[in-house]
Formats: C-alpha cells, structure tokens, sequence
C-alpha cells in the first residue's frame, strides 16, 4: 500500500486523470445545461413582470424567444454532457480493467495468493465499474455546482438574504452529506469483498463440477456456497440499509433547506420587498435546487463506492511479488554493467543473455521439501527426474520457472543466478509446462500455436510438435481437425486429448529449455511410447528436463536422478537405474 495517501486514491486519481478531456468537455457542457435550468426560473420571472405586471407584450414574447433558445442550448449541453461523462466513465473503467489484467498476469506473481480467481474477476469487473463511474459523477458533481452558484447570484438579485441563505445553506449541506456517506464507504468495502468470495467459490465450484459429482460431494458444496452467499447477502442488505439511510436523509434535508428558502422567499414577497416576478423566480430557483442537491446526494453515494473500490483495486497492483522481477538492460545501463541487449526471443530484449546454451545448475538449493540439491544439467541434455514425493517435484518445478527462489543457494542459467535475470527473460528461455495445464477457449490449432509467436519456421514447428504429442492423432478424431473449437479450460476434451494438445503447444513454443512434468499420465502405454520418442526426436540437442516417474519418458533420456526425500539420491541411465537401485525401481515400476 502507499504510505503517503489513504488506500486508492492514487487509482481514483489515475483514473479520472486519464480522462481529462472527456472529463472536462462534460463538466463544461454540464454546467452549461446546469447555468440553464437555473435560467429558467429567472427567465420565467421576468416574462411574467412584463407581460402580466407590465402589459409588455413585445416584451413578453421576446423573453419566451429567450425562453425557448435557452431550452435549446441546455437539451443539447445535456446530450453532449452525458455522452462525454459516459465516454470518460466506460473508458476509465476499461484501463483500470487492463492495467489489473496485467498485474495479475505479470510473471512476478504474488497477486493469486490468497484469492481465487473470481474474486479478482470480481475486482476487475465489478470494482473497476464502480470506479471509472468516478468519472461520471466528477462531471455531475461540477455542473450542480455551477447551478447552485448561478442560482445563489440570480437569487441575491432578488433578494440579498435569499442568496445568503443558498450560499451559506449548500456547504452545510454538502458537509452532511460527506459524513453520511461515511458508513456507506465502509460497508460498501465489505460488500464487494463478500460478492467476490462469493463469486471466486462459485467458479471454483463450477470448475470441479465433474469432480464433486463423482466424489457425491455436491450437498457438501452446496452448503459452502449458500454459506458465503449467505455472508455476501447479508453484507449487500447492510451496504443497502446504509444507502437508504444516507439518502432518506439527505432527502429531509434538502427538503427542509427548499422549504426554508420557498418560506423566506413568500414572506418577502408579503412584505413587498420583491414584486411578483421575484417571487415567481425565487420559487422556481428553490424548486430547481432540488435538482442539484439530490444528484450531490448521488455523488456521494457514487464517492463512497469509488473510494471503497478503488481501495481493493490498489490492494491488486501494489500486491507484493511472489519473487523480484530483476533488472532490465535499463538498470544494468543506469549501474554501468554490460548491457546484453541481443537476446532470445526478440520479445524480451532487455531480459536474457544473447543465444541462451540451456545448460541449467543447482547450487545447494534448498526450497520446500528440497534440503541441499546440488544438480547440473548439460546444454542440449535430454535429463529425467524421478521424484516419488510430489512435493519434490513441485518444489523444483517452482524453482526452474522461477514461480519462487531459493532459500539457500542459486540456481543458474548457462552459469548466471536466475534472479540476477529479469523475469520475463527466465520464462522466456525455460518453460516450464505442468502436466494438469488448461487450455484456453478457441480451436485446437490456436491452443498449440499460442506460444509458438511469428517465427518463419512456426508452421514447420508447429506440425512436428503435434505429431510428437499424438496431437494430430487427436485431431483426427476430431469433427473439424485441429480448427475443431475448444471450449474454456478444454472441458470438451477427454483428459488424455487436453493432455496431448498441452504437450505440443509446449514443444511449439521451442524454447531453450523446456521442463515438462508428468506430461503422459492420461494416455494409454502405446501413445505414452509414442509420445517419449516424440518429445526425444524433436528436443534432441535442446536442453530438456522430464519431471516424471513414467518408465516409457523416462527410458528416452540421456540421463535420469532420483530426487529422494529432498535430495538427489542416485543418477545414471535408467536401465542401470532398474537394476542397480531399489529405491528407484520402486519409484518407476510399482
């Protein structure tokens, strides 16, 4: 969080600064229908002193001409004010949107933790609205401010003690409504926190549907959810009393404020010291103040949110990164050091080294469950990794893609730490691909190609690496081949065809080095041969490491280790590995 100002004001800020021109392009419209609404009434006033009082009937049609031209110019300021506020509002809303895409997005992590992934859903849909809404009510807040000092000057016209009585009035009554949006601020922060739980565990749920059906865990479920549902309701109906409290007494008191100005207006004009067209206008003025003093009441209420709102937004982007990022050709510049600028691949030029080797090293790393691993991977080796703890394997695989750092020792790319890397560098030249990894709304051929990029030879690529994943086999089966569409997450997939098309869209992103973890545990023994020698031909010469306890993946490599009890416990090629040790064979065959 930022120490020098409340929790989001610096996105409140951000975002209604962005917008300055649509900002204020409304608010000068805005106060220009506002400055003729409040003419009206005047405009009125006078009409009737001469035509009525004056028997002026030139006079009375050129002020209704008057009139009518000023009824023109506020309808069409009111459009175009609308429009601009609209514009700013939806804009605003939509940067806030990809700027927290991004964060979330960014390789440096740390904004998952703690959150499921409809909260943040939850944040960049319904909290960036509330937000760039800001926006809106900025140009609203402005333009009834305009209508209440021309209505205090046309007042003051007519009477000095009416115009005093708006102008010391109004302020009173912007003060109250501030503070009475306070509670509404509160539990409007409370609010949005129960709807995001409350829509994190429902796609949480809706994304293990098959699983709980078949575990008959749907009554258990079920009861969570109606629980944090329940708790979110409750905080809605809160957030909803606070509101209409704030708003049922804003009402009484502007209603009260109108009433005392119509009141001091009829007396006067009892008493004689203004004629009947003053009266007439300062009646009309006090009803048009409703106007302005209820759309402040729908400011503050629209603050309230906004501040709420922005507060969690700020708690998204000032999130704490899983692990630095590291630094860019930028900083090695600044601190005088070499700046490798030519890179692989050309997206990250400020990030890695120029032709990455591949050869991987680890130091006496220890991290999780891995107590000093000291392991070295030659460039262009194809390595097995036999790891019959899980957490192992997911220790190490957080390690080599940089998802977390060591907590004692380095691990080192071509004989440079990781972290002395820029981020996007290091994802850049290892992959690391997770056997359970989803795949995203499209065709076939789009999920194997997202990461593949623009390369000439992509197309090439591209082919071969869905024959080494059986993935052409797949799209075979398939109605439309590799255009057939794929739903979120793969769901219109078998498990062992989501699997296969993950695999090539790995071996399609032909980085330096690619880490692929149980990438063959859904398909049956003759595809999971088929797929080892795939992976074996087409990353021959390129540094790959197979996390895996399958003996078919594992039989293919130059070399396997057994990862044991957080340490390497035994290496060598896996037929020796079979005869030679127990704990391995245990591992792999059993």
């Amino acid at each position: 969080m930022r120490e020098a100002d409340p929790p989001g004001r610096d996105v409140l800020w951000r975002a209604v600064g962005g917008q300055r021109r649509d900002v204020t392009w409304g608010a000068l419209l805005g106060m220009g229908h506002q400055t003729g609404e409040a003419l009206v009434p005047v405009l009125i006033g006078v009409a009737v002193e001469r035509g009525v009082v004056d028997g002026d009937v030139p006079g009375l049609l050129l002020w209704l001409a008057v009139l009518a031209a000023v009824y023109v110019g506020l309808s069409f300021s009111f459009r175009f004010s609308a429009r601009a506020g609209e514009r700013a509002s939806v804009t605003a809303a939509h940067h806030l949107r990809t700027e927290l895409v991004g964060r979330v997005l960014a390789p440096e992590g740390g904004v998952d933790e703690g959150r499921l992934p409809g909260e943040l859903t939850n944040v960049a849909t319904e909290d960036a609205k509330r937000v760039g809404a800001v926006a809106m009510a900025l140009v609203v807040a402005l333009a009834a401010a305009a209508g209440l000092v021309v209505s205090a000057v046309a007042l003051l016209r007519v009477s000095l003690v009416l115009g005093l009585l708006v102008l010391a009035g109004t302020p009173l009554l912007l003060w109250l409504g501030h503070l009475l949006s306070k509670p509404l601020e509160r539990r409007s922060e409370t609010e949005q926190e129960r709807a995001a739980r409350a829509s994190g565990v429902a796609a949480d749920l809706v994304a293990g549907l098959r699983v709980l059906k078949g575990i008959g865990a749907e009554p258990a479920a079920v009861a969570r959810y109606r629980r944090i549902s329940g708790d979110s309701l409750a905080a809605t109906l809160r957030a909803a009393r606070a509101e209409a409290w704030q708003n049922g007494v804003v009402t009484v008191l502007t209603g009260t404020f109108i009433a005392l100005v119509a009141l001091v207006g009829g007396r006067l004009a009892a008493r004689g010291d203004i004629g009947l067209g003053d009266l007439v206008s300062s009646v009309g003025l006090a009803l048009f103040l409703i106007g302005p003093l209820t759309e402040f009441a729908w400011v503050n209420t629209e603050l309230a949110q906004g501040r709420a709102s922005a507060a969690r937004i700020a708690e998204i982007l000032d999130a704490t990164p899983a692990v630095p990022p590291g630094p860019t050709s930028t900083d090695r510049a600044a601190s005088g050091r070499p700046d490798h600028s030519d890179t692989v691949p050309p997206d990250h030029s400020d990030t890695v080294p120029h032709a990455v080797g591949g050869r991987l090293r680890l130091r006496r790393v220890s991290y999780g469950t891995l107590r000093s691993v000291d392991l070295d991977v030659a460039a262009g080796e194809i390595l097995g990794v036999a790891a019959p703890d899980p957490a192992d394997a997911t220790a190490l695989l957080r390690l080599l893609g940089r998802s977390a750092d060591p907590e004692a020792g380095a691990v080192e790319l071509d004989g440079r730490n990781l972290t002395a890397l820029h981020i996007k560098g290091v994802r850049a030249a290892i992959l690391v691909a997770a056997h359970d990894a989803d795949l995203f709304e499209g065709t076939v051929l789009e999920n194997v190609t997202a990461a593949a990029g623009a390369r000439t030879s992509a197309v090439t690529l591209v082919g071969a690496a869905m024959a080494a994943s059986g993935t052409d086999e797949v799209a075979r089966s398939l109605p439309d081949g590799v255009h057939t569409p794929v739903t979120v997450r793969g769901r219109s997939l078998s498990g062992g065809q989501r699997q296969r098309v993950a695999l090539a869209r790995a071996l399609a992103a032909d980085t330096p080095v690619l880490v692929l973890h149980e990438p063959a545990t859904a398909v049956d023994a003759v595809t999971e041969v088929r797929v080892a020698a795939g992976i074996r031909d087409l990353r021959r010469g390129r540094t790959t490491l197979l996390v895996t306890n399958s003996p078919a993946l594992l039989a293919v490599t130059d070399r396997v280790v057994l990862l044991q009890d957080g340490r390497i416990t035994a290496t060598g090629d896996h037929e020796r590995l079979v005869h030679t040790c127990a704990p391995y064979r245990t591992a792999v065959l059993t």
